[in-house]
C-alpha cells in the first residue's frame, strides 16, 4: 500500500511557500493553513527517521509528561518556564494529543519546535500515538474536523517514527511508560527496537508504552490489561544492570503532578492539569541540570481555555460512556 506522504504532491495544494526556516512568531500559527501542516509533517517524518530508538543526548534540559491536547496549559508551561530554545532544551514524554480538544494545536507546535531546534528539542512516543488510541479518544476525529482528507493518514506514518526513549548523560532514562516484562534488558536491546509499526500486544515497544510501576515487589498484572506493573527491586536491578540512576517516565495522572516512588528511581512526570477539566490535579514539569541531574519539580495549575468540552472529537461510544 502507497503511503500518504508518498502520493503527496505540495505543489496541488493551495497555499503560500512555508520559508526553509521558520520563525518563533509563526510557529504558533501553523496549524491554521491545510499546506503548512503538511509541510511540517513531511519535514518531520524525515527527522525522525533519522534517529534511533533511543536517543543518547548530553544536555540539561526541561522535561514535560503528558499534554493530551490542553493547548493553553502548554502553552503556559512555555510561560512559566520559557520558550524552547538552544540555550532552554525541552522534552516532552509522549501523550501529546487524545481527550483535549486542541490536540492538533498542540502536536504542530511541538513538531513546529522541532523542526526550529532539531538537537534541542526532543519528542518520545507515548501509548496515545497509535492508531488505535487515536481513533477511540478523539485525535483522529480532530483531524478529520480540522483538515479532513489523509491527513491522518499522514500523521500515522510520522508517530510510527518518535522515539521510544532517551537517555540523558549516560545516566536517567526517559520513557513514556516504564520497564519491561522481562528481565536482562539492555540499552542496547532499546537501540535495536523496530519501531516504525503500530505498538504489537508484548514485547519491549509495548512495555516502554504502556508499562506502570507498583509498590509490592517483583511484576504484577496489569490495571490497564496490556504490558505489566514493576516493583522497586525491578528498577534497582535495571538501573544497576545499565549503569544508570533513574528513569523518568508519565503515563499516569498524579494529583500533584509527579510523584517519585522506588526510592526516588522512579519518578512520574504528568503536564495536564485538571486533566480532562475535571480531575483537579496539577501539572508539573522537571528541571534537570548538569552535572548532578537532580531533578527540580515546578507544579502548575490550569488555565483558562475557550469553552469546548474534552472529548469533543471522542469516538461516540467514549463520549457517551464519559470514558475519560
Amino acid at each position: 500500500k502507497k503511503l500518504v506522504s508518498e502520493s503527496i504532491n505540495l505543489d496541488n495544494i493551495w497555499s503560500r511557500h512555508l520559508k526553509i526556516r521558520i520563525s518563533y512568531t509563526e510557529v504558533t500559527n501553523l496549524y491554521s493553513t491545510f499546506r503548512y501542516a503538511y509541510q511540517i509533517l513531511l519535514e518531520m517524518k524525515e527527522i525522525l527517521s533519522g534517529l534511533p530508538s533511543l536517543v543518547d543526548i548530553d544536555d540539561q534540559l526541561t522535561v514535560c509528561g503528558d499534554v493530551h491536547g490542553q493547548y493553553y496549559d502548554m502553552c503556559h508551561v512555555f510561560e512559566l518556564n520559557g520558550l524552547p530554545a538552544e540555550d532552554n532544551p525541552y522534552l516532552f514524554n509522549g501523550d501529546f494529543v487524545d481527550r483535549g480538544s486542541w490536540s492538533v494545536e498542540v502536536i504542530l507546535v511541538l513538531f513546529g519546535y522541532k523542526i526550529l531546534l532539531p538537537n534541542k528539542f526532543h519528542l518520545v512516543r507515548g501509548n496515545h500515538e497509535t492508531d488505535y488510541m487515536n481513533q477511540m479518544y478523539g485525535f483522529e476525529g480532530e483531524v478529520k474536523a480540522k483538515y479532513g482528507g489523509n491527513m491522518m493518514g499522514l500523521f500515522s506514518e510520522v508517530f510510527n517514527w518518535l522515539p521510544l526513549s532517551y537517555c540523558i548523560n549516560g545516566k536517567v532514562l526517559i520513557m513514556h511508560g516504564g520497564l519491561c516484562e522481562k528481565d536482562g534488558v539492555t540499552l542496547d536491546d532499546l537501540r535495536k527496537i523496530e519501531r516504525n509499526r503500530q505498538p504489537p500486544e508484548n514485547g519491549l515497544m509495548c512495555d516502554l508504552l504502556w508499562s506502570d510501576p507498583q509498590a509490592k515487589m517483583g511484576r504484577g498484572v496489569s490495571k490497564r490489561g496490556v504490558s505489566c506493573q514493576f516493583g522497586p527491586d525491578i528498577t534497582s536491578n535495571f538501573l544497576r544492570n545499565n549503569g544508570l540512576d533513574y528513569i523518568i517516565r508519565s503515563h499516569e495522572c498524579k494529583n500533584g503532578g509527579y510523584e517519585e516512588q522506588h526510592n526516588g528511581k522512579c519518578i512520574t512526570i504528568f503536564s495536564a492539569p485538571n486533566y480532562c477539566d475535571q480531575m483537579g490535579n496539577k501539572g508539573a514539569f522537571i528541571t534537570l541540570r548538569a552535572p548532578d541531574l537532580i531533578p527540580k519539580f515546578t507544579q502548575f495549575e490550569a488555565v483558562k481555555h475557550p469553552e469546548v468540552q474534552p472529548m469533543a472529537y471522542a469516538n461516540s461510544f467514549m463520549r457517551m460512556n464519559g470514558m475519560f
